[in-house]
This record gives structure tokens, C-alpha cells and sequence, in this order.
């Protein structure tokens, strides 16, 4: 009677622990992942009097062309009415994920924005062990196939009239306020020239009012860097927030660089050499093809309101 008590009890948590795990995959992949969301924030960081500005942050769309819900979602937050865009790459997912991209942010046209580079906006993602990442971050994929890299580029700085600030640096006007920007290609890939900023940075010549330092990913490295060039804001994507997290923890899992795990998500403070400055790491817009799930990490983009200090 005792063993056929501990067998029953047995077959009954081996149960629940069953149902469980198939309620968790459905929800994160049927479910969370479609879940889009506006994550809201304020900083003050404008000179006295100045008018807020409403800065728009996108990152890891990670488009493919069948991802048209999307697509939608992405193309109605022009009703949000940004004044800027920061958009911080891996904006496409799939070799014909640049129609996606078109539809979604055609309504942005107009809105000045800035940009750089993630790694899937240069070649495509390939599947992989997503255990892996808990050894750190992930290694390169010999042989992916390219996207057309040149096109995106084509399509964010002439159709929409953003600047690329991928090893450069460079200015916009809004409301009356001069931001300069600068910024590296993903320094996940080891594409970042940081070298390259200080004389990008001095030929914009002196007057900002702010200035922004924007990555894909965020290495420390990269951030103190930033920190140290005078940056007031900085912007990061590629942690995709963890991905899978435990619900309501603060700290994500992994975060696929070396950023501490506690600000893979939301806006922080970054601080090296006595200097603090915010930091806004996105979790993202989307996933890998080959990785179609969230997880306690809502898809979302950022929506940072500047005022005056």
C-alpha cells in the first residue's frame, strides 16, 4: 500500500510539474510574446524653460515579413507623437524582413530620428542552444547570410531622414535644442570603433545642449566610454530584457553581454569615474525566428519624457 501511495504521489507532482511547463510554453510562446507594450519614463535633463521632449526608443524588431500584427503595432505608435527616435537595432530578423520594416515605420517619416547597427541588421540569425547563453555571451555564426544592410541604411536615412551614428557622430534640432549624437556598431560583434568618436565628436564643434551616446549593445566598455565623452543619456537595446525571466524579479537571467543583470531592462544609472548618467537599455520589440518566446518580459519600447531640470 506504501509503495503504491509513493507512486501515485509521484505521477501526480511529475504531473503538475508537466502542466505546468506546457502552460509556461504556451503562454510565452502563444501568448507574452504578442503582448506589446509602452514602457514609460521621465528624466530631467533640459536646461531651465526648455519644452519636454518625447523620445521614442525601438529596438530588436527583429522583423520577419509574416509579422504583420507587428508590424501594425509598431507603425501606430506614431499616435504617441514623438519629437525623436532613437532606434538601436536589429531592426530585421529575416532576409526579406526589410518590407516589414517599411510598413512599420512609414509613419515615422519626418520624425528625425538616429540609429545604429545591431548585428542581425548586417547578417541573419541561425539557430542555437539557448542554454549557452547562461556560459555567456553568444559566439558568432561562421557562413550567416547577409541582409541588405545598404537598403535598410537607404530607407532610415533618405525615406525617413534619420541619421546613422554607427561610428559617427552627428547633430539634430528638436524644439529649439541642439543634441548631439554619437554613437557604435554592435560592439557584440566587436564592430564598435570607439576610438573613432573624440574627433567625430569635436567636428560637430561646441553649442549642444545635450548629448546623447547610443549602442546596440551595451558593454561596459562602451558605457564608460560614453560616459567619459560627456554623454547625458544613454541609449541600449540587444538584451532583449533576458528574454525569460522569473516573474517580478528585478534581475534578468542573462543578458547576453556584460551589463550587470539588474539593468538588462529599463532605464538605470550608469556611473564610472564619479560620473552617473541615466541609462535606458530596451528589452525589445521581438525574438529570433529560431526563439519565438517571452517570457515575464513583455515586447515593448520605451517612451522617455525630457523636462526641465
Amino acid at each position: 500500500m506504501a509503495g503504491t501511495s509513493n507512486a501515485r504521489t509521484a505521477l501526480t507532482v511529475l504531473g503538475t510539474v508537466g502542466a505546468v511547463g506546457v502552460g509556461a510554453a504556451v503562454w510565452g510562446i502563444g501568448i507574452e510574446r504578442h503582448l506589446y507594450t509602452v514602457r514609460h519614463h521621465e528624466l530631467r535633463v533640459l536646461p531651465q524653460g526648455a519644452a519636454p521632449i518625447r523620445v521614442l526608443h525601438l529596438s530588436d524588431a527583429h522583423m520577419a515579413p509574416w509579422q504583420h500584427r507587428k508590424q501594425r503595432w509598431i507603425a501606430s505608435l506614431a499616435a504617441l507623437h514623438p519629437d525623436v527616435i532613437v532606434n538601436t537595432g536589429d531592426n530585421i530578423g529575416h532576409v526579406d524582413g526589410l518590407d516589414g520594416i517599411r510598413a512599420a515605420f512609414a509613419p515615422f517619416r519626418g520624425i528625425p530620428g538616429l540609429f545604429v547597427h545591431g548585428s542581425n541588421d548586417h547578417v541573419a540569425p541561425a539557430p542555437r542552444n539557448p542554454f549557452k547563453y547562461f556560459l555567456g555571451p553568444s559566439e558568432h555564426i561562421p557562413r550567416a547570410q547577409n541582409m541588405d544592410a545598404a537598403a535598410l541604411d537607404a530607407f532610415l536615412t533618405d525615406d525617413l531622414g534619420w541619421t546613422d551614428v554607427n561610428n559617427a557622430a552627428g547633430s539634430l534640432v528638436v524644439k529649439g535644442l541642439r543634441i548631439d549624437a554619437f554613437g557604435v556598431s554592435d560592439a557584440h560583434r566587436d564592430w564598435d570603433r570607439l576610438e573613432d568618436l573624440p574627433p567625430a565628436i569635436d567636428s560637430l564643434g561646441a553649442g549642444a545642449d545635450l548629448s546623447w551616446g547610443v549602442t546596440h549593445a551595451p558593454y561596459r566598455r562602451v558605457l564608460d566610454t560614453f560616459t567619459d565623452l560627456g554623454a547625458d543619456i544613454l541609449f541600449g537595446g540587444h538584451t532583449h530584457g533576458g528574454q525569460v525571466r522569473i516573474p517580478f524579479s528585478p534581475k534578468a537571467l542573462v543578458a547576453n553581454c556584460d551589463i550587470p543583470l539588474d539593468q538588462a531592462r529599463g532605464l538605470s544609472a550608469w556611473t564610472h569615474d564619479a560620473r552617473t548618467v541615466p541609462l535606458n537599455v530596451s528589452a525589445g520589440i521581438g525574438h529570433s525566428i529560431y526563439a519565438p518566446v517571452r517570457f515575464g518580459c513583455r515586447p515593448e519600447v520605451s517612451l522617455i519624457t525630457l523636462r526641465a531640470r
